[in-house]
């Protein structure tokens, strides 16, 4: 793909966005899952919260371990073949479109997120089988139409779609502006969709405590939230069993995750 690519932004605009002056998030958790694409004020955030609370380097690796479970699930055993992937974050190891494609080579894929060094990497997420397709949207969860608008140029939005928000809602201050996001993405999916989330959550002194360290950073804040704000993502909609749970706990696949974490995910489907 060159760089000339009309989806993307000109190399100089890319950079010119990115400030390497304040840890962010997708960098930070970019260190934390043992990326290289950081900088060391990401590092050092990430270094201090550690010694406050080494347990977050289990919930960035774990949480990642639930996303590749969850898409195996729902391609696998619920056939769907949209995935829409909102917040992406840095590309790692196991992204949703390798893992989706890996079960069901036909499947499609739209990662979205408009962090200027994740979209200087994007390329390395429109990698596809011949079958199937990937493609990339330089958006704001914020603008759920444009979102909606722009991934029907790849996805099949009359079948079903799994929307994949996955810690990413904590940015979202408002817990009642959270739940209208996600409301205005799924009111656009058809019936038998799948609304798949995970977040940190406010369940232990230290996972606070690290929240509020890594929020006086000067990084754009990222709030932890209870077990109870996180189900309230899922209202009106068919939580798969177990419901509500650690992302160590939900269809563990014999890989040994059985560690208590502070954080939590559901997969649910639009009736």
């Amino acid at each position: 793909m060159s760089d000339a690519d009309p989806r993307f932004a000109s190399a100089e605009d890319v950079r010119a966005r990115i400030d390497t002056g304040k840890p962010h998030s997708a960098r930070f958790w970019n260190y934390f899952v043992g990326g290289k694409d950081n900088y060391e004020v990401d590092r050092e955030i990430g270094d201090h919260i550690k010694d406050i609370f080494p347990g977050l380097v289990d919930v960035a690796r774990t949480s990642r371990l639930f996303l590749g479970r969850a898409v195996h699930y729902l391609a696998g055993e619920q056939g769907i073949r949209n995935f829409l992937d909102v917040g992406t974050g840095l590309p790692t190891a196991d992204n949703t479109h390798e893992v989706a494609q890996r079960v069901a080579p036909d499947a499609h894929i739209v990662y979205v997120d408009n962090d200027p060094l994740v979209l200087a990497h994007a390329r390395a997420l429109l990698t596809s089988t011949p079958e199937g397709k990937t493609a990339y949207i330089d958006a704001n969860l914020y603008e759920p139409g444009k979102i909606l608008e722009q991934a029907g140029d790849t996805l099949d939005l009359s079948r079903p779609v799994a929307l994949m928000l996955l810690n990413v809602l904590g940015h979202v201050a408002d817990h009642r502006q959270a739940k209208e996001l996600v409301s205005s993405l799924m009111a656009g999916l058809p019936s038998g969709s799948y609304l798949v989330i995970s977040d940190s959550t406010a369940t232990s002194e230290g996972m606070i405590a690290a929240s509020e360290a890594y929020n006086s950073s000067g990084a754009v804040p990222y709030y932890v939230r209870s077990t109870d704000e996180i189900a309230g993502f899922f209202d009106g909609l068919e939580l798969v069993e177990p419901g509500i749970s650690q992302v160590t706990q939900w269809r563990p696949d014999g890989e040994g995750e059985t560690e208590v974490v502070d954080a939590y995910c559901g997969v649910a489907r639009k009736p």
